[in-house]
């Protein structure tokens, strides 16, 4: 029994010393851990620093990264870059043609990319191909539009994720008076066929003639409404958006029914043929 107190005191005083210790070494640690990690914080801070040019947002590049943008616009010194910074991705590729330039191709590319672009040759060859072959499809877009009478305001590229990207064109007014004049184009065509079927029907087809004249005024007055409207509601550009430069010049075709059989003469339909888009 005395044995036993008296070691009692001894071993209560060695657990506490052992739990003081831990306890104090645990602390030493997490406030180690936190120093070191405000320090790597710190040179992630020091190492950014902001770009010049056009931008959207506040990004900032490292000294490596800076360094290689800048070559970038130079090897493509007919472009014109506008760096994104990380939390604008998303606002700048729904607002890209706000950022359009009217005597350059505009890129739009966020600093993430840049940053990889910079450290990964795979990345950079595979994102820097994106941008050359897009410049290209724009090029060949805007050349065909001008074989068939239509000026291209201004153009570009959002470069997105996975290896993906969009585009965008905006048409100036004359794109509507071009418009109007291919529809007003379309409707004597239509206009001269049905008053030669007049002519050939007989008397016992009056009633179906009668139907095709009525559906022809009817196809007129809503020509002339649309004209009406579009005069009201003028427009001093009009911006079209896709994933691909084909489907921008299907949506440009579409808009303007510039393209259609019935509207253009043989001549007009062969301007701006065997364009072989690379994007």
């Amino acid at each position: 029994m005395s044995t036993i107190s008296a070691g009692t005191p001894v071993v209560a005083e060695s657990v506490a010393t052992y739990y003081n210790t831990s306890r104090n070494k645990g602390a030493g640690e997490k406030k180690e851990e936190i120093s070191i990690t405000k320090k790597e914080d710190a040179k992630e801070t020091e190492k950014k620093t902001k770009v010049g040019g056009r931008t959207i947002g506040e990004p900032a590049l490292s000294e490596n990264a800076a360094k290689y943008y800048a070559e970038l616009k130079k090897k493509y010194g007919n472009l014109d870059f506008i760096l994104v910074s990380r939390d604008q991705k998303e606002f700048a590729k729904a607002n890209a043609s706000k950022y359009s330039n009217t005597h350059k191709m505009v890129v739009l590319i966020d600093e993430d990319k840049i940053e990889r672009m910079a450290e990964d040759e795979n990345y950079r060859k595979q994102y820097e191909g994106i941008i050359s072959k897009g410049a290209s499809g724009l090029s060949q877009l805007t050349n065909k539009l001008a074989n068939m009478g239509l000026s291209v305001k201004s153009c570009g590229i959002n470069v997105n994720d996975n290896g993906a990207a969009s585009f965008f064109a905006t048409m100036d007014q004359s794109f509507k008076a071009q418009n109007k004049a291919a529809q007003q184009r379309l409707a004597k065509k239509k206009a001269a066929k049905k008053a030669e079927e007049k002519k050939a029907a007989k008397k016992d087809e009056e009633q179906k003639r009668q139907e095709k004249l009525e559906a022809g005024r009817e196809e007129r007055r809503v020509i002339r409404e649309e004209f009406l409207e579009g005069d009201a509601d003028y427009e001093e550009e009009i911006t079209f958006t896709a994933d691909s430069v084909e489907d921008l010049l299907q949506q440009i075709e579409n808009a303007g029914n510039l393209y259609r059989r019935d509207i253009l003469s043989d001549h007009e339909r062969q301007l701006g043929r065997g364009v072989d888009f690379v994007v």
